[in-house]
């Protein structure tokens, strides 16, 4: 049997997986943009390069057989730019089993390349793209990049003055252009995707961040309540022991004091609750839409303007307690709240997408049974469902009657 810390790791390894892959999914469009900017320039390559083999002369036969093989080298370029989309700083540099079948084509490619066309950078050029592709640590990509252009540049330069000569096809100045400056493009591309993920994790580490400090608030608060009123009862305690043989009286008093100690602390801790539970249901929500938002979700909010007079007692933990699953079991791609009266009760209703990795019945768990059994408790009762990709909870609680002398001011709508 797994021990306890090693149950935990496994959570916090879990989560971290699922956050990763929100993360990564919810920039996903711009990483497409990325891949295809990389993706669209390779073919551009190989075209000029097939062009002007034929209008050099070169043969319909070899120059198909070169388009050919560019066509394969820019396939084998796909595998090392899609697991850069997924890459950390614990990725190694080269994964050969994934990454040796690109190298080799592309050598392969640039030599055969290379040798029909006499020129050095068609050579060169597919080994250095495929290179630049691989997970360089943080620095290093940038001086491997620059001395890869340098090189393509100075062989640039042989090979226009002693291969092609100054009266060249202009298909082999585009195809020289290009080859030397695209391993900087796409080093530029990549650079450009890494600033977005660093961005992306930054902003859920906030969000984690908020969270977190929150927690530690309450727990201080706790800890320094409990820790006075847990001293003064033991020196009472010790106290009657003393007493008690000699004055039983006065050890009952202390007794009795030690008792008050123990109601004093339990209505502490009833009080701080409280305080903690008395947010505005409007700033629950307004809080809530923040904090999935910092967190890549896209959410929205609907508050009654009335929803001061909502029981926040019931429905403040219930709005914390659904924001919490969103975060942990929802899919991270929208969210929406709604807090409205109807008749003599009110309806609060969150909906979210659902995580690929999420089970059928995502409704279980215990804490939609304690939200029920809140909500049971305050009169009210709780609805889960999930409809195709769509998880709804539900709740509905009577509305308190309240004077209108002691209607506060109203709550403000987040959106």
């Amino acid at each position: 049997m797994s021990s306890q810390p090693e149950s935990a790791a496994a959570v916090s390894a879990a989560a971290e997986a699922r956050t990763a892959l929100r993360l990564t999914r919810s920039i996903s469009a711009t990483w497409w943009y990325v891949a295809l900017a990389v993706l669209l320039f390779e073919p551009v390559v190989v075209l000029l390069l097939v062009a002007a083999l034929v209008e050099g002369g070169f043969g319909d036969l070899t120059a198909a057989a070169v388009g050919v093989g560019g066509l394969l080298w820019w396939l084998a370029t796909l595998r090392p730019l899609l697991d850069y989309r997924h890459r950390t700083v614990d990725t190694p540099l080269v994964n050969w089993r994934r990454h040796l079948a690109p190298l080799l084509i592309a050598a392969a490619y640039g030599l055969a390349a290379g040798l029909v066309t006499g020129v050095w950078v068609v050579g060169v050029l597919p080994v250095t793209q495929v290179l630049v592709l691989l997970n360089w640590p943080p620095g290093v990509r940038l001086r491997v990049v620059l001395a890869a252009t340098a090189l393509l540049v100075a062989l640039a330069v042989i090979d226009v003055r002693l291969t092609l000569g100054p009266s060249a096809d202009t298909n082999w100045f585009q195809l020289i252009s290009l080859s030397v400056f695209l391993p900087a493009m796409t080093v530029s591309s990549l650079w450009w995707w890494d600033v977005l993920v660093a961005l992306d994790r930054a902003r859920a580490s906030e969000a984690k961040l908020a969270a977190t400090q929150e927690r530690l608030r309450l727990a201080t608060d706790v800890h320094d309540l409990q820790g006075h009123h847990l001293q003064v009862i033991a020196l009472q305690l010790e106290l009657a022991e003393r007493l008690m043989p000699r004055d039983p009286e006065a050890g009952m008093e202390q007794l009795r004091a030690a008792r008050a100690s123990v109601d004093d602390a339990r209505q502490g801790t009833r009080d701080l609750a409280t305080r903690f539970r008395a947010v505005p249901l409007s700033d629950e929500l307004a809080n809530a839409v923040d904090l999935l938002r910092a967190a890549g979700t896209k959410a929205e909010a609907v508050v009654d303007p009335d929803a001061s007079l909502a029981p926040a007692s019931a429905l403040g933990p219930v709005i914390r307690e659904t924001t919490t699953n969103v975060l942990r079991h929802g899919g991270g791609r929208w969210a929406r709240l709604s807090l409205t009266r109807s008749d003599r009760s009110w309806r609060y209703e969150i909906s979210n997408d659902v995580a690929d990795s999420a089970p059928e019945s995502t409704g279980g768990g215990s804490g939609l049974e304690g939200l029920a059994r809140r909500a049971a408790g305050a009169g009210g009762d709780l609805e889960a469902r999930r409809e195709d990709e769509t998880f709804t909870v539900v709740v509905t609680v009577p509305a308190e009657e309240v004077p209108a002398e002691e209607v506060p001011a109203e709550g403000k709508v987040a959106g």
